[in-house]
């Protein structure tokens, strides 16, 4: 390709290099020649030469829920944009990373990255021997490589605990993620801390699964007797959903009036004007805006001991707890910011 574009070896190689410097005129040439012999760079030499792939592997799973797509599509645009390239692997748990280990140690990646959890020590030491620098969410283990970025669900469950105090709530109660979840379990940590100093007691709990259809039992579960909850936090949206759908068609109950919802993470649909759901908002573009700023720090600094980033929730108060708007893109505007 160089004699056919006229040009030097390393004039090829600059053309086709992030960074690499030649003149337009000798871009054109290249690019015109390599369209000629339908030439298509490969990654294989680079990879020999740097050992180092440029390919980040985005790890995900519980793509039922809506947030999970979000996180993918700005994660990859996040990683282009700092040169690196995005290897989807799918984990079959929709919040624990471990049991993607075994394949994550097959690829030629140079660093890891996912929404979903570290839930083991034996899986973070595993982690640190494959010596990738890796970025999980919502992370208990600390240490090592292993970088973590957390929403602070300790505040929200605060703030919504407040929130259904001051309209009025006597019943509290809870829907829970998957058993295990360090998401779900500050959620719940900082919701039961609140309600017991408001002099609200211990929250009536069910579990949930982070699924719509979770929510659905557990309404069943919390709504069924004279002791029926009158004030439901929900781990996610999807579960919240399911709760208010159940209440409505099975019981009768009218939303607020009857029974508040909160749900957690504001997924689209969460302002649909059928719903009109109080939740937390997940700061998506922020959240992998500071992973790939921890990924490319730990690939300049091979060996660079892991962070903990915590990130604020957003609350939006829509018409499920009895303000805001029933729905619309309106009623994100007015969040209030957890660390107020």
């Amino acid at each position: 390709m160089a004699r056919l574009a006229g040009v030097s070896q390393s004039a090829v190689s600059r053309a086709y290099k992030k960074g690499g410097y030649v003149s337009p005129e000798m871009r054109s040439r290249i690019m015109a020649a390599a369209a000629e012999l339908e030439y298509r760079p490969s990654l294989i030499p680079r990879i020999m030469l740097t050992e180092r792939s440029n390919l980040i592997a985005v790890v995900v799973g519980g793509l039922y829920n809506p947030l999970y797509a979000g996180i993918i599509d700005t994660l990859s645009v996040r990683l282009e944009d700092a040169g690196l390239q995005t290897l989807l692997v799918h984990a079959e748990s929709g919040h624990m990373l471990d049991i993607a280990l075994p394949r994550l140690a097959s690829y030629r990646v140079d660093a890891i990255v996912s929404p979903l959890a570290v839930m083991s020590a034996a899986t973070a030491e595993a982690l640190d021997r494959l010596g990738l620098p890796v970025v999980s969410f919502n992370t208990p283990v600390r240490g090592g490589l292993i970088s973590t970025i957390s929403t602070d669900g300790l505040a929200a469950g605060r703030d919504i605990a407040a929130l259904f105090a001051r309209r009025g709530a006597r019943r509290p109660g809870f829907v829970q993620g998957p058993k295990g979840s360090p998401a779900s379990d500050d959620r719940e940590r900082g919701y039961r801390r609140a309600l017991r100093g408001l002099g609200l007691g211990a929250p009536r709990t069910a579990p949930g699964d982070f699924r719509y259809e979770g929510g659905v039992a557990a309404a069943h579960a919390l709504l069924g007797g004279r002791d029926a909850c009158d004030a439901i936090f929900c781990a996610n949206d999807l579960l919240a959903l399911g709760v208010m759908d159940t209440a409505r068609r099975q019981f009768g109950l009218r939303v607020p009036e009857d029974l508040m919802v909160a749900g957690f993470d504001d997924i689209d649909m969460a302002s649909w004007s059928s719903y009109g759901l109080t939740s937390f908002v997940q700061d998506v573009d922020l959240m992998a805006r500071h992973a790939v700023h921890l990924l490319t720090q730990a690939l300049e600094t091979p060996g660079r001991t892991g962070e903990h980033v915590v990130i604020p929730a957003t609350l939006v108060e829509r018409a499920s707890t009895g303000g805001g708007d029933a729905g619309g893109d309106g009623g994100r505007d007015r969040g209030v910011r957890c660390d107020d």
